[in-house]
């Protein structure tokens, strides 16, 4: 049985993640504020764009494979949305890259690697 897929980036099915935080924020024009009469004005150029903090222990070779769409400015990702529970595909950068050795093995290594995407 497979396990459910959290992540897919450039059609690449990531393992499952040790942390998943999805949240979603409103772009608001600069235009908005408050008014004279004191009340709040939104003015929403952009609801519900998705940012997604995830962990994962890696392998030398899962290290290599995030290291490279770390390099790149545009990225298909698909995500599972917490609302739906679906996958949802979308263009996202990564950000916050980090990467620090957990255990030194005979195989190169056991990593945890940390990022953010953020949709565009």
């Amino acid at each position: 049985m497979k396990y459910q897929s959290y992540l897919i980036i450039e059609g690449v099915d990531l393992p499952l993640p040790n942390s998943y935080d999805l949240e979603f924020r409103d772009i608001e024009a600069d235009t908005g504020g408050e008014t004279e009469a004191g009340t709040i004005q939104r003015d929403i150029v952009r609801n519900k764009v998705a940012s997604i903090s995830v962990g994962f222990s890696c392998s030398p070779k899962l290290v290599k494979t995030l290291s490279n769409f770390a390099n790149k400015s545009n990225l298909k990702v698909k995500f599972l949305d917490t609302e739906t529970l679906e996958l949802k595909e979308t263009q996202m950068y990564m950000d916050k890259f980090q990467v620090k050795l957990i255990k030194d093995t005979s195989y190169k290594g056991l990593w945890e690697v940390s990022f953010s995407l953020e949709e565009y």
